[in-house]
């Protein structure tokens, strides 16, 4: 199967219709990760054959439940899930943050390279992060716990904003840590053709007082 033929089975399966032209741009992404992946180090991915489903899918899985204007990426590392995901979503704002200095160099290599205009990058530690506005989205993917990603980043969050975590099995004791002034207000099983395992998203966002 090649990989338009996997990302396109994949997204029929997610239920997300994307169209082709959007499609080949995210294996556009795909070819510039792969390209600058062999000096940077990106991704510990080495089977390009699951980069379809490990990087695009995965990162596309969340996209019915990303419903605000804006969208901080903490962590962004290769650029997953914002650059997938500002793609596939072009009135997106997306920023980009990641504290190594090299993965933040490529970032903004690929958004030249994909011409890319709805996307922004930051380099530095998100706990000094300094915006001139908050987000009323902010999405992790596999960075630390949920309590870090919390109490790190809160200081960007719009009031009524939300966090977006993206996890593999069902972290209860994270979630028994989270800081009493905020809670899980949604939870999604997410099912990523192709991924084997279990992957969800949490919605965190305000307690109910």
């Amino acid at each position: 199967m090649t990989p338009a033929t996997q990302l396109a089975e994949g997204l029929r399966l997610l239920e997300i219709d994307l169209p082709a032209t959007t499609q080949t741009r995210l294996l556009d992404y795909l070819a510039v990760l792969e390209k600058w992946n062999r000096v940077y180090q990106l991704t510990a991915l080495r089977d390009t054959t699951l980069a379809v489903s490990h990087h695009l899918l995965d990162s596309l899985a969340v996209l019915p439940f990303v419903q605000s204007p804006d969208l901080l990426d903490v962590g962004s590392g290769g650029g997953m899930p914002g650059i997938p995901l500002a793609i596939a979503c072009p009135e997106l704002r997306v920023l980009l943050l990641d504290s190594n200095s090299k993965k933040a160099a490529f970032l903004r290599q690929a958004i030249i390279e994909l011409g890319l205009t709805n996307i922004a990058v930051h380099c530095g530690r998100v706990e000094k992060f300094q915006p001139t506005a908050r987000f009323t989205a902010i999405i992790a993917r596999a960075f630390s716990s949920l309590a870090d990603l919390v109490t790190l980043s809160r200081h960007l969050r719009h009031t009524e904003g939300r966090w977006l975590a993206m996890k593999g099995v069902w972290p209860a004791n994270e979630i028994a840590n989270l800081p009493a002034d905020v809670a899980v207000r949604a939870a999604h099983a997410l099912h990523v053709p192709g991924v084997d395992g279990e992957r969800h998203l949490l919605v965190i966002g305000n307690s109910e007082t």
